[in-house]
């Protein structure tokens, strides 16, 4: 054995090797990094909504000025939905209900000193459209109790605006969710009292939400002769960057709220950055590891008769293959290990500026980047020692 890595330590190229070890460690330390950053970043996008997720824009129609006056009607028919749905871009779509009844609402807390009570509105939305946890997302009417999502800059209105500005205590998502709201609901000649639970805040959903059943139950009882049509619409794209989107709004005369189709755009473009991102880092760990094995290809070639020589003498093509399949094993090892260092450090100082923007992130472990890096690791080992073994064959073979 020793014969053998005398052989190899007078014939290898440190060169070689180093610019091997320095290419793959940057392409490993990209693949890992970015893996990583994105399992650190998905919380703060899953919330509302999310570049990792899908694409939704609202859209609605224009309201002119002289539209206005005439009294025009901004409401959605079947056959514009119908139409819409048709487009290439559109993936799917839904339609906000609104309430063709009465709602008064009332919110207290005594111990608090704060009592708010006002006329709204609700709305509805199929259950695919929206963005919190749907466990409490039913109603049941014999509870009297019906489920609301409310907008969460709702809650950033009231804390930073009206309770700053009175003094008065300021709400947590958390306690807001065990305060009930005193729903009177009035039409058609009867008027119900029920309980509003705040099940959710929403990021996507500018409005008042409530489940679809009950809207449907609502709208039969208490305004059974009114029709009740969408307003707004909420559609699922592929693409948000595709201009037959913009070309078509333009053309029907509809809009999207709160720039969503060009917030759609840079989110979609950030994606494709992620990719191409992850995509370099592979590319470069592959082009690594193949000047790694030409390197390995060409030290065997050079050396291959004073290897047929230690076959003759006895030696096994498993010993003969031993040192050198050690040796790219070991810078295997060493590329990892520097990586989970690399990662480890750029993490800690990216994490603390995501903290201060986002505070209610929760901090994920580095667990993401130790399972992709072990699995490359093994992959590529695995080729490594299998392509040096049969090499080391083919030269005894040929011998033979």
């Amino acid at each position: 054995m020793k014969l053998i890595w005398k052989l190899l330590r007078q014939h290898i190229s440190i060169g070689q090797l180093a610019g091997f070890f320095l290419a793959n460690l940057f392409g490993m330390t990209i693949v890992l990094l970015g893996v990583q950053f994105y399992k650190d970043i998905l919380p703060v996008f899953t919330e509302g909504d999310s570049f990792m997720k899908r694409d939704y824009i609202i859209v609605t129609k224009k309201v002119s000025t002289l539209g206005s006056f005439t009294g025009k009607n901004n409401t959605f028919s079947e056959q514009e939905i119908n139409d819409l749905e048709k487009q290439s871009f559109t993936k799917s779509i839904g339609a906000f209900i609104p309430s063709q009844f009465k709602v008064s609402a009332g919110l207290g807390m005594q111990e608090a000193g704060i009592h708010l009570s006002t006329d709204m509105f609700f709305e509805s939305v199929p259950n695919e459209f929206v963005d919190v946890k749907l466990d409490k997302w039913h109603f049941n009417k014999d509870s009297h109790t019906i489920p609301i999502i409310i907008p969460r800059n709702y809650l950033n209105l009231y804390n930073f605006g009206f309770a700053q500005s009175r003094s008065l205590p300021k709400l947590s998502e958390g306690l807001m969710s065990l305060v009930q709201m005193d729903i009177l609901l009035r039409g058609n000649g009867r008027a119900e009292q029920f309980k509003g639970n705040i099940v959710g805040f929403s990021n996507r959903l500018n409005t008042i939400l409530v489940p679809e059943d009950f809207m449907e139950w609502a709208n039969r009882n208490f305004s059974p002769e009114t029709k009740a049509t969408p307003s707004r619409l909420i559609i699922e794209v592929g693409n948000p960057a595709d201009a037959k989107i913009a070309q078509y709004f333009q053309q029907k005369g509809y809009e999207t709220e709160d720039g969503k189709l060009d917030a759609g755009k840079t989110t979609y473009f950030l994606r494709l950055i992620i990719g191409i991102v992850l995509g370099v880092g592979l590319f470069i760990s592959i082009l690594s590891f193949y000047i790694l094995m030409l390197s390995i290809y060409l030290l065997l070639q050079k050396n291959t008769s004073k290897l047929e020589n230690l076959l003759l003498i006895g030696y096994s093509p498993t010993r003969v293959a031993r040192p050198y399949q050690t040796l790219t094993l070991g810078l295997n090892i060493l590329v990892l290990l520097l990586s989970f260092g690399l990662v480890t450090w750029i993490r800690s100082i990216y994490i603390n500026t995501l903290g201060l923007l986002f505070p209610q992130m929760e901090t994920g472990s580095l667990w993401p980047a130790f399972i992709t890096g072990f699995i490359l690791f093994i992959i590529v080992s695995f080729f490594n020692i299998v392509t040096i073994k049969q090499k080391i064959l083919s030269i005894w073979m040929h011998r033979v």
